[in-house]
């Protein structure tokens, strides 16, 4: 251990549009939290961060607002994901240490300049000695261990709350990409509206997430799943519970398969030859919480030729990524975005 070690502790961020984790040096994935902040409307006072704020979503009375700071991968509101960004940083960074961390945070690789400026100054605002911003796609190829280093191309799928990117991956460097604001979050949506039309029942966020995880697949099932899922009768107003079948969820989230797959096909087509006869040979690797959706993989291969898998822990890999980035800074400094 080096003496800048025991001054100072090292952070590696995935800031996700569901969820944010932290990796601490030394000590690995230490927190994961819905990234949800809930304030008091009058006064602008944060009242809970994460878990405790994301049991209060379609809940709060007037006076509490329960906020998502980051849609679609990047920064919506500025001031709260500051607040988020500082909760969490002071949650794992010990007063001991006497000087601020130094922070690596996940992007997703479509990321403009704007959105850039505005996850660095909220880390630097919420305590960051030194900034360094790593693409969602190679901070989950370094997570799962593929060897980024290669002449050999790599292509994987990071699917999360806000946004799918794929991306080729050789010689520490992304070839080509596609990062599409089409994730979790759009299924959710497309959830609720599925059962607003076919059963006018109300359900909220929590619920059609819930829906997606439990009985949701990429393709139909021969046996299928069902749930009792409780809402509000848009024609009575009162509260009534209705059955859903899985087949029903792969009819609602259909539209953002394709968008998906479509993008996956895309990316293919700018891939020089070489790179794609790696892939074939390789798969695609697929990591993030909604890459978990039962059947994902096989649709892939349905409709591509080329197999993919879901990373062990695909939920971290991230997250470890950016950790093994920080550890190995020098290494890793062509994938790094940005330094301030």
């Amino acid at each position: 251990m080096g003496f800048f070690d025991f001054i100072s502790s090292d952070v590696g961020i995935d800031l996700g549009t569901a969820n944010t984790l932290v990796f601490v040096r030394g000590q690995g994935i230490v927190l994961n939290e819905p990234s949800v902040v809930a304030v008091e409307k009058a006064t602008g006072k944060v009242l809970a961060v994460g878990s405790a704020a994301k049991e209060m979503l379609g809940r709060t009375p007037y006076e509490i607002s329960a906020i998502r700071p980051l849609r679609d991968g990047v920064i919506a509101d500025f001031e709260i994901s500051e607040k988020l960004l500082s909760d969490f940083i002071r949650r794992v960074v010990k007063h001991r240490y006497l000087m601020k961390p130094r922070i690596v945070i996940s992007v997703p690789s479509g990321i403009t300049e704007v959105e850039k400026r505005a996850v660095r100054d909220s880390a630097e605002n919420a305590g960051a000695r030194e900034v360094f911003l790593l693409q969602e796609p190679m901070a989950a190829a370094i997570g799962v261990g593929l060897p980024v280093d290669q002449p050999s191309g790599i292509m994987v799928i990071d699917i999360g709350g806000g946004t799918s990117e794929i991306a080729v991956i050789a010689l520490n460097g992304i070839v080509n990409n596609i990062s599409v604001r089409i994730a979790g979050d759009e299924m959710n949506d497309s959830i609720v509206m599925y059962l607003k039309k076919n059963y006018n029942l109300l359900i909220g966020e929590l619920t059609s997430e819930e829906i997606k995880i439990k009985i949701g697949s990429a393709l139909p099932l021969e046996e299928e799943l069902a749930m009792d899922i409780k809402g509000r009768d848009m024609l009575s107003g009162l509260p009534r519970t209705t059955e859903i079948k899985s087949n029903e969820v792969v009819k609602a989230i259909g539209k953002e398969l394709r968008e998906m797959i479509k993008a996956i096909k895309d990316v293919f087509q700018e891939t020089p030859p070489e790179l794609a006869a790696d892939i074939i040979d390789g798969g695609i690797i697929m990591t993030g919480g909604t890459s978990q959706l039962r059947n994902f993989p096989e649709l892939i291969r349905r409709r591509t030729g080329v197999k993919a898998k879901v990373a062990e822990q695909a939920l971290f890999c991230v997250a470890k990524g950016t950790g093994i980035a920080l550890e190995h800074i020098d290494v890793y400094k062509r994938a790094v975005l940005a330094k301030k």
